[in-house]
């Protein structure tokens, strides 16, 4: 009765250093089949564990202004001194092959996919507290107290950032947030805008189809339609 739009939905998700959204995105990927995550470049170092093209794309400073140049991303920002930028490349082919496709983005790169992208989803990951974020930033143990400091108080300011997104999701719990956040990305899927055709069949049709049917005992509904129609023609 009712078609969906095949194109995927684009959901950008964005949340301070320390707010949990790579681990938050990882579990709704391992959950979801039709969902692909668009990798980010940046101009910053991995860190312990991170690996080339499954956490980001690693460039040096003068790689990642070069490309800049070519236009190659969708958008960039700078951030806590590095580069950060979304490719565009498979991004337009996964969504037309109905992939929904997930960009986890800083707060100035969000901006501007909403200015470019104004329909599509956004979702803000908030830590349950100030304290508790500074707490994650110091347990990672792989920057100096002034680094972390820095990034603490970006963090802050980007909290203030919440009114923008559709959505926003506290991290206090791992499970709870995922669930939350595959929720979100469910219920978008029922949205008016998100129908492409609304197919009505023919109600004399469907009605006659339901009086012919015998597994049900429609003789009192037949005599009730025949005398309504006596009654119409008197």
């Amino acid at each position: 009765m009712i078609k969906q739009k095949k194109q995927g939905q684009l959901i950008v998700i964005s949340g301070p250093s320390g707010s949990g959204k790579d681990t938050i995105v990882g579990k709704v990927l391992e959950n979801n089949d039709k969902i692909w995550l668009s990798v980010s470049a940046t101009s910053r170092a991995p860190r312990k564990g991170e690996e080339e093209g499954v956490n980001y794309f690693y460039l040096t400073r003068e790689e990642f202004e070069e490309k800049i140049e070519n236009n190659y991303f969708l958008e960039y920002a700078e951030y806590a001194g590095n580069y950060y930028g979304t490719p565009k490349e498979k991004i337009v082919e996964k969504l037309d092959k109905g992939y929904d496709v997930i960009l986890v983005i800083e707060i100035q790169g969000a901006r501007k996919i909403k200015e470019l992208i104004p329909e599509a989803l956004f979702i803000f990951i908030m830590p349950p507290s100030e304290k508790e974020l500074l707490k994650r930033l110091a347990n990672r143990k792989t920057e100096d107290t002034e680094k972390i400091l820095e990034r603490f108080n970006v963090a802050y300011k980007e909290m203030n950032e919440v009114t923008k997104y559709n959505y926003v999701v506290v991290n206090d719990k791992l499970e709870d947030a995922v669930e939350k956040v595959e929720s979100i990305i469910k219920a978008e899927k029922c949205r008016v805008d998100r129908i492409e055709e609304v197919l009505v069949a023919n109600k004399e049709e469907i009605i006659h189809e339901f009086l012919m049917n015998e597994e049900f005992d429609n003789t009192r509904t037949k005599d009730k339609l025949e005398e309504d129609n006596e009654t119409k023609t008197k």
